[in-house]
This record gives structure tokens, sequence and C-alpha cells, in this order.
């Protein structure tokens, strides 16, 4: 069950109540599972999706506030855009929510959506997410305010675009440097040919529009995260690599410690690609357990 980075996915908008939001429904099994995909994705780009597919899930991926074709003002904040994807939800016909999976920095988004809405949402799973601790450092907020900015993150991605076309392997140390903390022309030495199409292919298409100022803008002005993690009673799966250069261990440890039914499992991976490690496939095994015990089919269990 490796990464699944595949050509751009179809997608369409809702305009709800809150405003215009694109997405995503690829409708399979009757669990539902909603993906918050963090800096630069959108509903159109897919990662470490198999998943959910072998456990016969349907999958709702909304592009975050500033993302895609979701204007900023949709939501705006993590816990404004939990509510927005509640109405999403209504609006599909979606009564209940296997799993509500926050990635990166839409980690906030999705325990919100658990803790705002806990007849809806079943089970939380984070991915090298960004908890209740600070987060960037003021070197990242500063570069990103620069070359991330709605002004200067199409030229931004239109350089790095041409720069992995013609010198993959600098372009793949450029975008991977601040992801891992090994050496990072080692750790791209060592992947593995089809990772590293995987990661070719992503990079290639990733975009940060309105979207990565704005999560910047709202995990500086989230001071009550942990009080927000402290009110989710569903089970909780954390997956995070201690090798992460973009979101430290300590976020996933700090989640583990605020989740009261939490179990954090810790991934082999050498940065914050989980989905690329050697692990990924028991990794993504402990999920499918994870879904099914959640599943409207079966009986749930403790995690």
């Amino acid at each position: 069950m490796g990464a699944a980075i595949d050509v751009e996915q179809p997608t369409r908008p809702a305009e709800l109540t809150a405003g215009t939001v694109e997405f995503r429904f690829d409708q399979r099994g009757p669990d539902t599972v909603v993906v918050f995909y963090g800096g630069h994705m959108r509903a159109g780009l897919a990662l470490g999706e198999k998943a959910y597919v072998a456990a016969d899930c349907s999958l709702l991926v909304p592009s975050r506030p500033g993302y895609g074709r979701t204007p900023v003002s949709t939501g705006g904040s993590a816990r404004g855009f939990a509510d927005v994807t509640a109405d999403l939800c209504r609006h599909l016909g979606i009564t209940e929510v296997a799993a509500a999976v926050g990635v990166s920095g839409g980690g906030p988004t999705a325990v919100a959506m658990a803790a705002r809405h806990p007849a809806l949402v079943k089970r939380l799973i984070l991915q090298s997410a960004i908890g209740p601790l600070p987060w960037p450092d003021r070197r990242t907020y500063l570069s990103a305010q620069v070359a991330f900015s709605p002004h200067a993150e199409g030229v931004s991605w239109t350089l790095a675009r041409a720069l992995i076309r013609h010198a993959p392997e600098l372009g793949l140390t450029l975008m991977l440097r601040d992801l891992t903390v090994l050496p990072v022309r080692s750790m791209v030495a060592g992947l593995r040919p089809e990772d590293r199409a995987k990661l070719i292919g992503l990079f290639s298409r990733m975009r940060s529009g309105h979207g990565f100022v704005n999560d910047l803008r709202d995990l500086k002005a989230n001071p009550n995260a942990m009080r927000l993690i402290a009110e989710v009673a569903q089970p909780c799966l954390v997956i995070a690599s201690r090798r992460d250069g973009a979101v430290p261990f300590t976020h996933a440890e700090a989640l583990a410690d605020g989740l009261s039914r939490a179990e954090l499992l810790e991934s082999e991976a050498d940065s914050h690609f989980i989905w690329f490690g050697r692990d990924w496939p028991a990794i993504a095994d402990r999920m499918h357990v994870f879904l099914k015990a959640g599943s409207s089919s079966a009986p749930d269990v403790e995690s």
C-alpha cells in the first residue's frame, strides 16, 4: 500500500452558506473518510490514499481555504472550515464520517472537526500533523511570507517545476532540505525510484494560492489549540516520524498526550512524507484495522 500520486483528480465546487468549497468525492463503500491535506495541496491532488481504498472507504477531500477554488473567505480558520466541511457533508447526504484525517497543516482542521462535530465524526487520524506547539519558527515564517505570498507563489512554483524537470536531483534536494533532519543529499540518494517519481509528480503539481499564508496567520493566532484537543473524545491515531524536519516529532507527542484516546504510531520514514517510509505498508494495515473498527458495519472498539 504505497503512496498514490496520480494525475490531477477531477473536482467540483459546492455553493454553501459560508461560500464556495472545491472538493473531490470518490464514492466507494458506505463509510466515508474526510481528508484535510496540508500546505500547498488541494482537492485535486492525492497522497497515500490507497489505504482508504483498501478499506473500501468513500473519500471526501475538500480544498482548504485559499487552496484550489476555495477562497480564503470560506471558513477562513481551522475551526471555521471544520464547520464548513460539516455543512458540506450535509449537502452531500453524508451522515457519518468514519474518520477525519489531518495531514500536516490540515491537522488542526481535522481536530476541530472531531471536537466540534462529535456526532458526525467517529475517528481521527493525524499524519505528520501540526499540533498545539508553536509553529512555524521565525525563519520559516518570514521566508514563507516572501516565497509563498499570493503575489509570488506562482513564480516560486514555476521555478521549482522547471528545476525538477531539468535537474531532478538538485530539485528534489532543494524541495526536501527542510522536510528532513537527515543530511538531505544522502536522503535523496536513498530514495527508491518509484518514490522519487511520485515526489517529482507531487512537487510538479503543488501550488500555494492564498492558502499557505492564511495557514501561517491562523496557526499564529490559535492560542487555544490545546483546549480544542482536550475536547476530542473519539479514538485517534497519531502518526509521525522523528526524522521529520518540517513538523517536529514533539507535535505528535503533544497531540498524543492531549487527546484522551490516542495511539501514537512512530513512522520510520526519513522525512515529513511518512508515505515513503519502508514501514508504510504496516502503518497502512494499522489504519485499515482502525477504520474498520470505527465502521458503520463493524462494532466499535477501543484503540
